[in-house]
Protein backbone atom coordinates (compact mmCIF):
# COMPACT_ATOMS: atom_id res chain seq x y z
CA UNK A 1 0.00 0.00 0.00
CA UNK A 2 1.37 4.05 -0.73
CA UNK A 3 1.96 6.21 1.48
CA UNK A 4 -1.31 7.96 0.42
CA UNK A 5 -3.35 4.92 2.19
CA UNK A 6 -2.49 5.89 5.52
CA UNK A 7 -6.22 7.08 6.96
CA UNK A 8 -6.69 10.54 7.91
CA UNK A 9 -8.03 12.15 11.41
CA UNK A 10 -11.58 12.45 11.42
CA UNK A 11 -11.30 16.39 11.04
CA UNK A 12 -9.44 15.62 7.76
CA UNK A 13 -11.62 13.22 6.69
CA UNK A 14 -14.83 15.66 7.18
CA UNK A 15 -12.95 18.21 5.66
CA UNK A 16 -12.83 17.03 1.68
CA UNK A 17 -14.09 13.88 -0.41
CA UNK A 18 -11.21 11.29 -0.68
CA UNK A 19 -11.48 9.49 -4.11
CA UNK A 20 -8.75 6.72 -5.23
CA UNK A 21 -8.43 5.88 -9.29
CA UNK A 22 -6.37 2.87 -10.70
CA UNK A 23 -4.15 3.40 -13.34
CA UNK A 24 -5.88 3.98 -16.75
CA UNK A 25 -8.88 6.20 -15.68
CA UNK A 26 -8.84 9.87 -15.74
CA UNK A 27 -10.49 11.41 -13.34
CA UNK A 28 -10.42 15.41 -14.40
CA UNK A 29 -13.68 15.42 -15.83
CA UNK A 30 -15.91 14.72 -12.62
CA UNK A 31 -12.95 16.90 -10.02
CA UNK A 32 -13.99 19.86 -12.26
CA UNK A 33 -17.73 19.17 -11.81
CA UNK A 34 -17.30 18.49 -8.30
CA UNK A 35 -14.93 21.92 -7.99
CA UNK A 36 -17.96 23.60 -9.39
CA UNK A 37 -20.52 22.21 -7.37
CA UNK A 38 -18.97 22.29 -4.13
CA UNK A 39 -16.35 24.63 -4.04
CA UNK A 40 -16.31 24.50 0.02
CA UNK A 41 -15.61 20.42 0.19
CA UNK A 42 -12.03 20.12 -1.53
CA UNK A 43 -11.88 16.58 -3.46
CA UNK A 44 -8.33 15.15 -2.83
CA UNK A 45 -7.07 12.65 -4.74
CA UNK A 46 -5.25 9.31 -4.24
CA UNK A 47 -3.52 7.41 -7.06
CA UNK A 48 -3.32 3.90 -6.54
CA UNK A 49 -2.39 0.62 -8.04
CA UNK A 50 -5.42 -2.02 -9.16
CA UNK A 51 -4.17 -4.60 -6.09
CA UNK A 52 -3.95 -1.19 -3.52
CA UNK A 53 -7.24 0.13 -4.24
CA UNK A 54 -9.59 -2.70 -2.79
CA UNK A 55 -7.58 -2.53 0.60
CA UNK A 56 -7.50 1.37 0.61
CA UNK A 57 -11.39 1.35 0.54
CA UNK A 58 -11.49 -1.09 3.03
CA UNK A 59 -9.37 0.82 5.36
CA UNK A 60 -11.37 4.06 5.24
CA UNK A 61 -8.80 6.03 3.94
CA UNK A 62 -10.40 6.89 0.55
CA UNK A 63 -14.07 7.56 0.26
CA UNK A 64 -15.25 6.16 -2.76
CA UNK A 65 -12.40 5.03 -5.91
CA UNK A 66 -12.75 4.17 -9.81
CA UNK A 67 -11.53 0.86 -9.34
CA UNK A 68 -11.06 -2.57 -11.78
CA UNK A 69 -14.00 -5.39 -11.75
CA UNK A 70 -14.52 -6.89 -9.60
CA UNK A 71 -14.86 -6.49 -6.09
CA UNK A 72 -16.07 -8.10 -3.44
CA UNK A 73 -20.17 -7.20 -3.75
CA UNK A 74 -20.33 -8.56 0.26
CA UNK A 75 -18.67 -5.66 1.49
CA UNK A 76 -18.29 -3.04 -1.83
CA UNK A 77 -21.34 -1.07 -3.64
CA UNK A 78 -19.74 -0.75 -7.17
CA UNK A 79 -21.28 1.43 -10.10
CA UNK A 80 -20.38 0.02 -13.40
CA UNK A 81 -18.99 3.00 -15.71
CA UNK A 82 -17.45 1.51 -18.88
CA UNK A 83 -15.93 -1.68 -20.66
CA UNK A 84 -12.26 -0.82 -22.00
CA UNK A 85 -11.23 -2.35 -25.43
CA UNK A 86 -8.29 -4.98 -25.02
CA UNK A 87 -5.53 -3.86 -27.32
CA UNK A 88 -1.73 -5.75 -28.21
CA UNK A 89 1.03 -3.54 -27.74
CA UNK A 90 4.06 -3.90 -30.58
CA UNK A 91 6.64 -1.88 -32.35
CA UNK A 92 5.54 0.17 -34.99
CA UNK A 93 7.88 -1.98 -37.55
CA UNK A 94 6.01 -5.42 -36.00
CA UNK A 95 3.92 -7.35 -38.53
CA UNK A 96 1.11 -6.89 -36.47
CA UNK A 97 1.12 -2.53 -36.62
CA UNK A 98 -0.44 -2.98 -40.35
CA UNK A 99 -3.50 -4.89 -39.65
CA UNK A 100 -6.59 -2.90 -38.50
CA UNK A 101 -7.26 -6.02 -35.42
CA UNK A 102 -6.01 -9.53 -34.58
CA UNK A 103 -7.72 -11.96 -32.62
CA UNK A 104 -5.36 -14.50 -30.17
CA UNK A 105 -4.78 -17.11 -32.21
CA UNK A 106 -2.81 -14.25 -34.79
CA UNK A 107 -0.76 -14.14 -31.27
CA UNK A 108 0.45 -18.15 -31.06
CA UNK A 109 3.90 -17.42 -31.87
CA UNK A 110 4.44 -14.45 -30.43
CA UNK A 111 6.17 -13.97 -26.84
CA UNK A 112 3.87 -12.34 -24.70
CA UNK A 113 4.90 -10.94 -21.85
CA UNK A 114 2.27 -11.50 -18.35
CA UNK A 115 3.05 -8.50 -15.66
CA UNK A 116 2.40 -9.55 -12.24
CA UNK A 117 0.72 -6.65 -11.90
CA UNK A 118 -1.75 -7.45 -15.38
CA UNK A 119 -5.56 -6.90 -15.09
CA UNK A 120 -7.07 -8.88 -17.31
CA UNK A 121 -8.59 -11.90 -15.93
CA UNK A 122 -6.87 -15.30 -17.83
CA UNK A 123 -7.84 -18.62 -17.94
CA UNK A 124 -4.75 -18.81 -20.25
CA UNK A 125 -2.63 -15.80 -21.43
CA UNK A 126 -2.00 -16.38 -25.46
CA UNK A 127 0.92 -16.93 -27.59
CA UNK A 128 4.29 -18.17 -25.90
CA UNK A 129 5.36 -17.60 -22.26
CA UNK A 130 7.69 -15.19 -21.73
CA UNK A 131 11.48 -16.27 -19.98
CA UNK A 132 9.73 -14.22 -16.87
CA UNK A 133 7.45 -12.21 -15.62
CA UNK A 134 7.88 -8.35 -15.26
CA UNK A 135 6.75 -7.15 -11.88
CA UNK A 136 4.67 -4.26 -13.82
CA UNK A 137 2.85 -3.33 -16.57
CA UNK A 138 5.82 -0.19 -17.16
CA UNK A 139 8.33 -2.91 -17.12
CA UNK A 140 6.81 -4.95 -19.87
CA UNK A 141 6.26 -2.25 -22.18
CA UNK A 142 10.00 -1.65 -21.93
CA UNK A 143 10.57 -5.26 -22.67
CA UNK A 144 7.97 -4.63 -25.91
CA UNK A 145 10.06 -1.47 -27.17
CA UNK A 146 13.29 -3.29 -26.90
CA UNK A 147 11.50 -5.98 -29.43
CA UNK A 148 11.87 -9.31 -27.27
CA UNK A 149 7.84 -9.50 -27.00
CA UNK A 150 4.35 -8.33 -27.18
CA UNK A 151 1.90 -7.05 -24.28
CA UNK A 152 -1.77 -7.27 -23.87
CA UNK A 153 -3.43 -4.68 -21.62
CA UNK A 154 -6.11 -2.35 -21.54
CA UNK A 155 -6.47 0.45 -23.93
CA UNK A 156 -6.09 2.82 -21.28
CA UNK A 157 -2.97 1.47 -19.64
CA UNK A 158 -1.40 1.24 -23.31
CA UNK A 159 -2.14 4.97 -23.75
CA UNK A 160 -0.75 5.62 -20.73
CA UNK A 161 2.50 4.03 -21.06
CA UNK A 162 2.54 5.50 -24.63
CA UNK A 163 6.11 5.44 -26.28
CA UNK A 164 6.77 6.90 -29.67
CA UNK A 165 8.39 3.51 -30.86
CA UNK A 166 5.27 1.19 -29.70
CA UNK A 167 1.68 1.13 -30.92
CA UNK A 168 -1.50 -0.82 -29.92
CA UNK A 169 -4.08 -2.43 -32.27
CA UNK A 170 -7.40 -4.49 -30.86
CA UNK A 171 -7.41 -7.87 -29.40
CA UNK A 172 -11.09 -8.69 -30.19
CA UNK A 173 -11.50 -11.91 -28.63
CA UNK A 174 -9.61 -11.56 -25.02
CA UNK A 175 -10.76 -10.70 -22.16
CA UNK A 176 -11.98 -7.10 -21.02
CA UNK A 177 -11.78 -4.60 -18.16
CA UNK A 178 -14.57 -2.95 -16.74
CA UNK A 179 -14.29 0.02 -14.54
CA UNK A 180 -16.38 1.02 -11.94
CA UNK A 181 -17.14 3.52 -9.17
CA UNK A 182 -17.12 1.74 -6.17
CA UNK A 183 -16.87 2.42 -2.10
CA UNK A 184 -18.19 0.32 1.05
CA UNK A 185 -21.59 -0.15 1.93
CA UNK A 186 -21.10 1.06 5.26
CA UNK A 187 -20.26 4.30 4.01
CA UNK A 188 -22.36 5.39 1.59
CA UNK A 189 -22.60 9.26 3.57
CA UNK A 190 -23.76 12.11 1.77
CA UNK A 191 -20.46 13.37 -0.17
CA UNK A 192 -20.82 9.29 -1.53
CA UNK A 193 -24.48 10.21 -2.67
CA UNK A 194 -23.07 13.81 -4.27
CA UNK A 195 -19.96 12.33 -6.07
CA UNK A 196 -22.39 9.50 -7.87
CA UNK A 197 -24.43 12.01 -8.74
CA UNK A 198 -21.48 13.86 -10.11
CA UNK A 199 -20.72 10.41 -12.26
CA UNK A 200 -24.31 9.98 -13.23
CA UNK A 201 -24.78 13.07 -15.05
CA UNK A 202 -27.37 14.57 -12.17
CA UNK A 203 -27.93 18.11 -12.53
CA UNK A 204 -27.18 20.74 -9.47
CA UNK A 205 -31.56 20.13 -8.35
CA UNK A 206 -31.42 16.70 -8.57
CA UNK A 207 -27.75 15.64 -6.63
CA UNK A 208 -28.76 13.77 -3.71
CA UNK A 209 -27.24 14.79 -0.16
CA UNK A 210 -26.84 18.21 -0.93
CA UNK A 211 -29.88 20.13 -0.05
CA UNK A 212 -28.71 23.87 -0.48
CA UNK A 213 -28.75 24.62 -4.09
CA UNK A 214 -31.96 23.14 -4.48
CA UNK A 215 -33.66 25.42 -2.22
CA UNK A 216 -34.14 28.44 -4.24
CA UNK A 217 -35.95 26.29 -6.59
CA UNK A 218 -38.28 24.90 -4.46
CA UNK A 219 -39.38 28.10 -3.05
CA UNK A 220 -39.63 29.73 -6.69
CA UNK A 221 -42.55 26.96 -7.90
CA UNK A 222 -45.34 28.49 -6.32
CA UNK A 223 -44.46 31.88 -7.69
CA UNK A 224 -44.72 30.19 -11.03
CA UNK A 225 -47.99 28.46 -10.90
CA UNK A 226 -49.60 31.96 -10.45
CA UNK A 227 -53.69 30.84 -10.44
CA UNK A 228 -55.36 34.12 -10.41
CA UNK A 229 -53.59 35.62 -13.48
CA UNK A 230 -54.51 33.44 -16.14
CA UNK A 231 -58.35 32.16 -14.37
CA UNK A 232 -60.50 35.84 -15.36
CA UNK A 233 -59.19 36.54 -19.01
CA UNK A 234 -60.39 33.00 -20.25
CA UNK A 235 -63.85 33.81 -18.37
CA UNK A 236 -64.48 36.66 -19.91
CA UNK A 237 -65.17 35.76 -23.89
CA UNK A 238 -67.23 32.83 -23.21
CA UNK A 239 -69.20 34.14 -20.60
CA UNK A 240 -68.97 31.33 -18.73
CA UNK A 241 -69.29 28.71 -21.94
CA UNK A 242 -66.01 27.30 -21.73
CA UNK A 243 -64.97 24.36 -24.30
CA UNK A 244 -65.42 21.71 -21.73
CA UNK A 245 -69.18 22.45 -21.86
CA UNK A 246 -69.52 22.19 -25.67
CA UNK A 247 -71.13 18.95 -25.98
CA UNK A 248 -72.90 17.92 -22.69
CA UNK A 249 -75.04 20.33 -20.65
CA UNK A 250 -78.47 21.48 -21.88
CA UNK A 251 -77.77 25.29 -20.71
CA UNK A 252 -74.80 25.24 -23.48
CA UNK A 253 -77.71 24.57 -26.27
CA UNK A 254 -80.13 27.23 -24.29
CA UNK A 255 -77.40 30.04 -24.80
CA UNK A 256 -77.05 29.20 -28.64
CA UNK A 257 -81.22 29.16 -28.41
CA UNK A 258 -81.27 32.78 -26.87
CA UNK A 259 -78.57 34.63 -29.48
CA UNK A 260 -81.05 33.20 -32.13
CA UNK A 261 -84.00 34.47 -30.78
CA UNK A 262 -82.44 37.84 -30.63
CA UNK A 263 -83.79 39.13 -34.09
CA UNK A 264 -87.59 37.90 -33.67
CA UNK A 265 -87.71 40.70 -30.75
CA UNK A 266 -86.83 43.60 -32.98
CA UNK A 267 -90.53 42.21 -34.96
Amino acid sequence: MTGSAVPPSSAEAAASFRLAYVPGVTPSKWVRIWNERFPDIPLTLHAVTAAEASDLLRNGAADAGFVRLPVDRTFFSAIPLYTETTVVVVPKDHVIAAVDEVSTDDLADEVLFHPLDDVLDWERPPGQPAFERPATTADAVELVAAGVGLLVVPQSLARLHHRKDLTYRPLVDAPQSDIALSWPQEATTDLVEDFIGVVRGRTVNSTRGRTTSQTPAATEQPKRKRPDAGGSPRRQPGTGTGRGQRGGSGGAKGAKGTRRGKPGRRS
